[in-house]
């Protein structure tokens, strides 16, 4: 019972992203092919709302659910993690058709073939978890 707004989050984040299209394979393809703008408009938005959020939260020093301070911890910047980052990121990307959000949205949608690729996203950050310590941060 404690968790069940996550679980309605969860379900509204599913519904929007399945009503807004983010999970058609068809808008992913055409993202990647630089023929269509909708993707890179709910990726923007995205974008753009996320900033003024970590603004709010920051100028107000808002707290989490277990009422604790949020705190944001300042990493530095290497091109080179980013890029690798990036390109590890859209491979997958490119290849399943699907960001890890909406790989969860899309099995509820009744595609069975994303069991494996979310049993593969699991298996990729158990092995992230195991070799963390020898990778450059």
């Amino acid at each position: 019972m404690k968790y069940i707004k996550y679980l309605i989050i969860g379900i509204l984040f599913g519904i929007v992203m399945t009503k807004s299209e983010a999970i058609s394979w068809y808008r992913i393809q055409e993202m990647f092919r630089f023929q269509a703008f909708h993707m890179y408009g709910i990726i923007g938005s995205a974008l753009a709302v996320g900033v003024l959020m970590i603004q709010l939260i920051k100028r107000r020093k808002l707290k989490n659910i277990e009422g604790e301070p949020i705190q944001f911890n300042n990493k530095q910047f290497s091109i080179w993690r980013y890029l690798l980052g990036g390109s590890i990121f859209g491979l997958g990307w490119a290849l399943t058709g699907a960001c890890p959000g909406p790989m969860y949205t899309l099995l509820g949608n009744g595609f069975t073939v994303f069991i494996v690729v979310i049993a593969s996203a699991l298996l990729g950050t158990l092995v992230y978890g195991l070799i963390r310590d020898q990778l450059p941060h």
